[in-house]
């Protein structure tokens, strides 16, 4: 009974964050949005140190109609799956993507409800986890990337610091600092490097983020 009552508010929690985000993207530009980046350059960077092979099977969580995976078809990686809660957001990528949209499999769903069918060599997340407020939630999502990441694999998260913002887009979010979030991983992960960095907005206001690599320690607890 108490997993069945945690799913079903979880469920609802997600359906209310889809509405709201199917908003955003209807009436939003890919470039008036806070998390715009042309360049995607500090993500590239950490795949870039992961020496990752062309084929590996890398996930970006929360991606909207974000320029990643764009980046990505262009450096010569073909296992590209974006992730997002919003169908607009994904529609508006597959457009500007055109026949390219083919190299990618898309899927629409909150990333709680995320059931993966694949080990991932690399996952990404940026500006998507620090959504995640509710204590459920954050261990559901802790549950679903220990679960859909390979053995050997690399998971990066990019969320607001203890300096940034205290709401995106209107919303709550969960700041982190660099200590937080490792131990908050610690049962599966091990962490490589942590990095602070300053996200210029298109209105030219700052976001402070941290963004941690991890890669699988030695306790691989099964999930």
């Amino acid at each position: 009974m108490r997993n069945d009552k945690l799913e079903s508010d979880i469920a609802f929690s997600g359906m209310l964050r889809k509405n709201y985000w199917e908003s955003i993207y209807d009436h939003k530009k890919l470039t008036e949005v806070g998390w715009y980046q042309a360049n995607p350059a500090l993500s590239l960077e950490f795949i870039k140190k992961a020496g990752l092979p062309k084929v590996a099977k890398i996930i970006d969580i929360g991606a909207g109609d974000g320029l990643l995976a764009d980046n990505l078809i262009e450096l010569g990686f073909t296992n590209l799956t974006v992730l997002d809660i919003s169908q607009k957001a994904i529609e508006k990528a597959k457009l500007r993507l055109g026949e390219k949209a083919e190299m990618v499999q898309w899927i629409c769903s909150d990333i709680t409800d995320f059931k993966p069918e694949e080990k991932y060599d690399f996952w990404h997340d940026r500006a998507c986890f620090h959504f995640l407020t509710d204590q459920k939630e954050i261990e559901t999502y802790r549950r679903i990337v220990a679960t859909g990441l390979n053995i050997h694999g690399i998971f990066v998260l990019g969320t607001f610091s203890k300096t940034g913002p205290s709401k995106c887009s209107g919303l709550e979010i969960h700041q982190y600092d660099e200590n937080e979030l490792k131990r908050l991983f610690s049962d599966q992960f091990d962490a490589i490097e942590c990095i602070e960095s300053v996200h210029h907005t298109p209105s030219m206001s700052t976001q402070n983020y941290v963004f941690c690599s991890f890669k699988r320690n030695s306790n691989n607890k099964s999930y």
